[in-house]
């Protein structure tokens, strides 16, 4: 299996989204929301969550809005949104 370059996945997450309710999505549901290239697809979001933050994740749920296209991402750690969080600084 060819080992995936950090370069390969650059731009595809752009920053993490935070309001109240995706606060609370981070403590009752164990998922952190990001703001994402409008060329990312759910298979690039999963691999650029492994190779730039080392989390494993389930489940990437895709949205648009007027805020751009966001992905919602589940942990496959159980504490694994809150420690992520914890490292960018937003909890």
């Amino acid at each position: 299996m060819k080992k995936e370059k950090n370069d390969d996945y650059e731009g595809i997450i752009e920053k993490p989204y935070v309001t109240e309710k995706t606060f609370n999505m981070i403590e009752r549901e164990n998922k952190l929301t990001f703001v994402v290239s409008e060329k990312a697809t759910k298979p690039d979001i999963i691999k650029a969550m492994k190779a730039f933050y080392e989390s494993e994740t389930t489940d990437v749920n895709i949205l648009r809005t007027i805020h751009g296209k966001k992905a919602i991402i589940k942990f496959s750690k159980n504490d694994g949104a809150r420690e992520l969080a914890t490292k960018l600084g937003i909890v």
